[in-house]
């Protein structure tokens, strides 16, 4: 899930955060809003980074499958 400005100003410009989100808290909240717990996503590696609790509208949250990667290719020499 990517979390920008539309979910909440924390979120806005460079501070954009890749959230694998793992659970949704039942506590109440503001409406429209709600506490995402999971973990920050290096968008390059894919990476678990840290473990979060965010606070989020949830309007502005963008459930995207996999957040891009970029691919390292290695090459193998087979029998080396």
């Amino acid at each position: 899930m990517l979390l920008d400005r539309r979910a909440s100003v924390q979120f806005g410009g460079d501070r954009a955060l890749w959230l694998r989100v793992s659970a949704i808290s039942d506590r109440p909240t503001y409406d429209g809003w709600v506490w995402l717990t999971g973990y920050a996503i290096n968008p390059a590696t894919g990476e678990a980074l840290a473990r979060r609790e965010v606070f989020a509208q949830i309007a502005g949250l963008q459930i995207i499958p996999n957040p891009p990667t970029t691919v390292r290719r290695t090459t193998r020499r087979r029998g080396v």
